[in-house]
């Protein structure tokens, strides 16, 4: 049986060359650390119209995002940050309590909502209020909303 130096060659070659390519692809397929595609705090605040959050019409909407500095288009985010970190996110604990505010008993219903990310947490609140007046009295002049 006669030999081919250049055949010999060439499967020696073209075996380290699809090994190389194995182990390069296989380093490459390694998972990368996960990250977030989200800030750590990124919100999307809106107050509007109507009875039902999915059908009420939207007539203020501003960003929030509270880390690594307040910043958005709400005007006070440093005010409304630090509100939110003293309730921990919890937007129902922004309304507690009782409202030294007289309104009338007009309805004129009003959604205010928030979207987005809380300190890495998927955050989806919204209430409504009988009247502009009603909500600003629940809120206890807390920045959040005061947009």
């Amino acid at each position: 049986m006669r030999r081919n130096p250049h055949a010999i060659f060439a499967t020696i070659t073209a075996s380290t060359l699809l090994f190389g390519g194995l182990v390069t692809a296989t380093a490459q397929a390694a998972p990368a650390k996960a990250e977030s595609l989200y800030a750590p705090s990124a919100l999307v605040l809106t107050v509007a119209r109507g009875e039902d959050q999915l059908t009420a019409t939207v007539e203020r909407a501003v960003t929030l995002a509270c880390a690594p500095t307040a910043e958005g288009t709400h005007p006070a985010p440093a005010e409304a940050c630090k509100e939110l970190a003293a309730v921990q996110g919890k937007f129902s604990e922004l309304t507690a309590g009782p409202s030294n505010r007289t309104c009338t008993r007009q309805w004129d219903p009003v959604v205010v909502a928030a979207h987005g990310v809380w300190q890495g947490k998927p955050v989806q609140f919204s209430t409504t209020y009988g009247n502009a007046c009603e909500m600003a009295g629940s809120m206890n002049d807390n920045a959040v909303f005061a947009f």
